[in-house]
């Protein structure tokens, strides 16, 4: 197999379920999340505007950069998914041409909805 390109993942670390996530990401992934660098969001804005990335666009979707290359929303999703064996077939799913609008739909509306009740939605 191949190396894999380490991965930067920019989440909201403020969120308990998106901490959740990131755990039970580590503990799937074994050994390849050793090549995934958590980063938080609010603690990386200038970072993030550095590379373009408006830091309440990251708090509004997954951002995910792969060798300077920053991947948002499913397309994050499916990047940092194919690196855990038992999630390649769920990336292989999300990424279907038919339900990838209608996922993004709905983790949008969900994200927005979360922010909003958080008070964190401008």
């Amino acid at each position: 197999m191949s190396e894999q390109l380490p991965l930067k993942v920019y989440y909201d670390g403020i969120c308990p379920g998106c901490r959740q996530d990131r755990t039970r990401y580590e503990r799937w992934a074994g050994e390849a999340g050793r090549q995934v660098m958590w980063c938080d969001v609010t603690e990386h804005q200038d970072v993030l505007r550095e590379k373009g990335v408006d830091p309440q666009a990251a708090l509004l979707s997954l951002h995910v950069e792969e060798g300077g290359r920053i991947m948002e929303g499913i397309d994050a999703y499916i990047l940092l998914m194919r690196r855990v064996p038992r999630l390649r077939p769920l990336a292989w799913l999300i990424g279907l041409p038919g339900l990838k609008p209608a996922l993004r739909w709905l983790y949008d509306g969900w994200v927005r909805r979360r922010l909003a009740r958080e008070g964190r939605l401008p």
